[in-house]
């Protein structure tokens, strides 16, 4: 018998775990799922712009054999340029990453840096793909609290009171997945702060960076850290331009790097190892970040992303024994559940009811790393049209739904 590594005991990604398989099962069947569960526009009718593929397809001749390591030099370059035009002065191309989407470069970054008892502090809720790359790198993850009654804000007093003479880094995912929260300022100030007090890495991911809705102003943490704090910041194509399946990322290292030679020495050998990333999508990064983005246009109050999140919270507010904090960036509504009005001790089990009943697949809370069954998250990229069904369909399904008397049925 073969059996999986220890390594992954602690390794857990339930937003692709038991629910996705039923629902899989239940397509095979010949039923009709909307998933409203994994961020990926493709499905839902978002096409990438037509410079990027002109420019992948026009690359693809010279794409065939291996690039640098680190990506090819004009990709790299124009990541750099990008970053200029934010206020972040401090970025050399040779501090620039590009890999198989930012997934890939999360699994390096830690892989690189953590040793067994060595601890990195993560947001819950989370993306959870942070905390189970810790616990695969041999770190442990250690959750600290975002604040739903403030605006999902981090806890900055809990950030505190969390780090140990083990912590080496914090992780702030910002447009914020699963919560939609953008975070100020005033806050990142803080957080940077607290990482200079303890010398710790910040890990910036921003993905969403380009997705935000009404006066909601993103700001890259590298701009605050400066030249005090190392800050790993990561971003990509996959969102903003909706392309996910190229898995087009990168990586931008910034601050005292000459505090962490060993370290970044590690992150350049694992990069050596995987050879390079996806080369043909190398090519759309140049493209991407130059010229019209039309992300502008779908985030605005009447854009399909804007026109949609608006939609989904509001019919989500208005579903008895539903509330939800609107989100203010990324593509996602995490909404909470009264417990004790639907009788839900498992929150895993509710999306499977829904599932199966009602054919609609979401997360649940606790597939991000939330300590309580009082959450799922939503995935707000179908059209209106589309979500409205969604939503009529929800709130018929809470309107006779009890966990506890549906788990005495079966």
């Amino acid at each position: 018998m073969f059996t999986q590594s220890a390594k992954l005991s602690n390794v857990l990604y339930d937003i692709r775990g038991p629910v996705l398989e039923e629902a899989d099962r239940m397509e095979a069947e010949g039923h009709r799922i909307l998933k409203l569960n994994i961020g990926n526009p493709a499905p839902f009718g978002f096409e990438a712009p037509d410079a990027i593929l002109v420019d992948m397809i026009k690359h693809l001749p010279e794409a065939q054999g291996y690039s640098d390591s680190r990506g090819i030099p004009s990709a790299r370059r124009a990541v750099v340029q990008y970053y200029e035009t934010k206020g972040i002065r401090n970025l050399d191309a040779d501090d620039v990453y590009l890999g198989n989407g930012v997934s890939e470069l999360i699994t390096l970054s830690l892989q690189a840096l953590c040793d067994p008892g060595d601890e990195i502090l993560v947001p819950t809720p989370d993306y959870p793909l942070w905390t189970a790359s810790v616990a695969l790198s041999g770190g442990t993850p250690v959750h600290y609290q975002c604040d739903e009654h403030d605006a999902w804000n981090p806890d900055l007093d809990d950030i505190r009171a969390k780090i140990t003479p083990n912590t080496r880094g914090i992780v702030v995912i910002n447009p914020n997945n699963p919560t939609g929260a953008v975070y100020s300022p005033e806050l990142l100030d803080g957080i940077v702060a607290i990482a200079q007090e303890h010398d710790l890495i910040v890990f910036a991911d921003e993905i969403y960076e380009k997705i935000t809705y009404g006066d909601a102003e993103m700001v890259n943490m590298a701009t605050r850290t400066g030249e005090d704090v190392l800050c790993l910041t990561f971003s990509g194509l996959s969102k903003a331009y909706r392309i996910a399946g190229y898995r087009s990322g990168w990586l931008a290292i910034t601050g005292p790097n000459w505090k962490a030679e060993s370290y970044l020495e590690g992150i350049k050998l694992l990069a050596n190892m995987r050879m390079c990333a996806n080369v043909p999508a190398q090519h759309a990064i140049q493209a991407a970040l130059g010229g019209h983005q039309s992300i502008e246009d779908l985030i605005l109050p009447e854009g399909r992303l804007g026109s949609q999140m608006a939609l989904a919270a509001e019919r989500l507010n208005a579903i008895d024994g539903v509330s939800c904090s609107p989100a203010r960036g990324a593509l996602y509504l995490f909404a909470k559940l009264d417990t004790e009005k639907f009788g839900i001790v498992d929150d895993e089990q509710f999306a499977l009811d829904l599932l199966r009943e009602q054919k609609i697949l979401v997360s649940h809370g606790t597939a991000f790393n939330w300590g309580r069954p009082d959450h799922f998250r939503l995935v707000t990229l179908p059209s209106v049209e589309v979500l409205a069904e969604a939503l009529d369909r929800l709130e018929e399904f809470l309107a006779g739904y009890r966990q506890t008397e549906a788990a005495a049925a079966r």
